[in-house]
């Protein structure tokens, strides 16, 4: 799969990025409560646009990648989602899809970043080979870690990153059968 699937869920659509969305991403990456347990330092716009056509080269070059995720009642721009892979340099997740997520604070308290990471772990599930996706949470993201155990992630070890501490989280292939 070069170009990423619309999804949908009860209450949101995760579609492709389109280059319309620089300004909404640009507002996303350099809130700084946003980006607070997500490495903690915003965006430039020169990164975040160089983050979007990551995006876009992810699906070309793996098959997958992060999704807009919109309110499906308004069409607004609430966040991202998805799978990626960030060759970080440890060995838990290599090999595997890394999943992700990140949402506007107007998202935050509603059940959106469960609803979304759902629908992208039901999509893995049945279209990537893949024994496991994991993820990684900074400790005092309580939110996060909340997120990924309604998802059935649980913890396999820690690791640094620039310094930060991180907890590794696995959530084995479910089965689509």
């Amino acid at each position: 799969m070069t170009h990423a699937p619309t999804l949908h869920s009860e209450r949101l659509v995760l579609r492709p990025h389109r280059q319309e969305d620089f300004l909404a991403c640009r507002m996303l990456w350099s809130d700084a409560e946003v980006v607070r347990h997500i490495g903690g330092a915003t965006q430039d716009t020169q990164a975040v646009w160089f983050r979007m056509l990551r995006y876009a080269g992810m699906w070309q070059l793996l098959g997958y990648g992060m999704w807009v995720v919109e309110d499906c009642a308004t069409g607004a721009f609430l966040g991202e989602a998805g799978l990626l892979s960030a060759c970080r340099g440890i060995a838990e997740l290599e090999g595997v899809p890394e999943i992700g997520w990140v949402f506007l604070p107007s998202a935050w308290g509603r059940g959106i970043a469960s609803e979304a990471v759902g629908a992208v772990l039901r999509w893995a599930d049945a279209h990537i080979d893949a024994p496991a996706i994991r993820c990684i949470i900074e400790g005092d993201n309580v939110a996060s870690f909340r997120v990924a155990g309604k998802q059935g992630f649980s913890s396999i070890g820690k690791a640094l990153i620039d310094g930060t501490p991180v907890e590794i989280l696995d959530r084995p292939r479910a089965s689509t059968g």
